[in-house]
């Protein structure tokens, strides 16, 4: 048996007129609101502790930081958005103290590796005095 046309309930100009409503709004019914300004910048901010190697160096407030901002994503998706706001500053706080910490032991590891450079220079320097 072949369907036909015929065999909707509803009229086929009525569901073009809807299908054409649809397409024509603004916003598609199944999108979700854009996020907050909040929200991005906690996503930045969890970006930028990446870039600066936290998962290596301080792994534990990148997570801490990744788990809240699922969180404040999680709220903003249920359109509450007063946790979405205090879980997104939450997260980008802690995205800052994981760069931090990051950056902070690149630099102790860096002053170290200084310092033995200039011990192996005076040691050096020490040997050819006694030659």
């Amino acid at each position: 048996m072949i369907v036909s046309f015929a065999h909707f309930r509803r009229p086929l100009h009525v569901m073009a007129a809807a299908v054409a409503a649809m397409a024509l709004s603004g916003e598609p019914a199944f999108a979700q609101s854009a996020p907050t300004p909040e929200l991005e910048a906690a996503v930045q901010a969890v970006q930028r502790a990446d870039q600066a190697d936290a998962d290596q160096y301080a792994p534990e407030p990148l997570a801490a930081a990744r788990q809240t901002l699922a969180q404040a994503q999680a709220a903003h998706a249920a359109r509450d958005k007063k946790k979405a706001l205090d879980f997104a500053q939450r997260a980008a706080v802690e995205a800052d103290l994981a760069r931090a910490r990051s950056q902070e032991a690149v630099a102790l590891a860096e002053v170290a590796q200084r310092q033995a450079e200039i011990a192996d220079l005076q040691r050096q320097i020490g040997g050819e005095d006694k030659r």
